[in-house]
């Protein structure tokens, strides 16, 4: 039983740690990188990009500590 709860714990992991990497792309170095190019919506004020970006990068640093957070669970 114990290798099946240690595979059902590194998926897991696996599917948090792809999450936070999705934030990561999406929600924080997509606007910054929109942002130096000067693409997209370019009235958004740089207080706006500035908060969004460090709740999405915060939120990928979160789901990447509970992944590892996870495999501690490992037997």
């Amino acid at each position: 039983m114990s290798l099946i709860h240690n595979e059902r714990l590194k998926l897991r992991a696996n599917a948090l740690d792809r999450a936070s990497t999705a934030c990561l792309a999406v929600g924080f170095l997509g606007p910054v990188v929109a942002f130096m190019y000067g693409v997209g919506g370019g009235g958004t004020p740089r207080l706006i990009l500035a908060v969004g970006s460090s709740i999405w990068l915060s939120a990928a640093v979160a789901l990447h500590l509970l992944s590892w957070r996870s495999l501690g669970g490992l037997r």
